[in-house]
């Protein structure tokens, strides 16, 4: 496996309305060696463990709570509410969930020689009301960047772990 790197939004990236209409959207992939598709990427990311830290924080503090059989449910299309995110648009190959104003991307790539696939996770917040993204976006840029990378590793650590245990 590779290290998650930032990387440049694909043009045919569902997350790009948001970066054309001037939304912050970011992109971050990493490439694993097998097949992977987005159902299996998406069970692994929400059932990973540094997800799941997430996700007590948002049973306890929120009031979303959330289980691996709906992340599972969730991410083989059976379910489009998942804790605070809905799904907003999905495709074969990539998927966004909308939470408030931010938004959650998934998108796995074959590689052209079959050698492994390129998973790639990104995030859109939407720009308020009134215009901007405000103080609280800026506070907490450098976190995101840096958890955005914890939870595409784990992700793609889980898949390696346990590729036929997910969806």
């Amino acid at each position: 496996m590779n290290r998650v790197q930032p990387a440049a939004l694909p043009d045919n990236a569902l997350l790009m309305a948001y970066r054309t209409r001037g939304d912050h959207a970011d992109c971050y992939e990493v490439t694993v060696p097998q097949a992977v598709t987005l159902a299996g990427f998406m069970a692994a990311f929400y059932t990973s463990p540094a997800f799941k830290l997430e996700r007590w924080l948002l049973a306890h503090l929120s009031h979303f709570p959330s289980t691996d059989e709906q992340a599972h449910a969730l991410a083989r299309g059976e379910r489009s509410q998942f804790a605070a995110w809905q799904v907003e648009s999905r495709m074969a190959d990539q998927a966004v969930l909308a939470a408030g104003r931010t938004r959650s991307w998934f998108m796995v790539a074959p590689l052209p020689d079959g050698s492994g696939t390129r998973l790639r996770f990104g995030s859109a917040v939407v720009q308020r009301k009134r215009g901007g993204m405000g103080w609280a976006f800026g506070a907490l840029l450098g976190f995101h960047k840096l958890y955005s990378r914890i939870l595409l590793t784990a992700a793609a650590r889980r898949l390696q772990a346990s590729p036929r245990s997910l969806p």
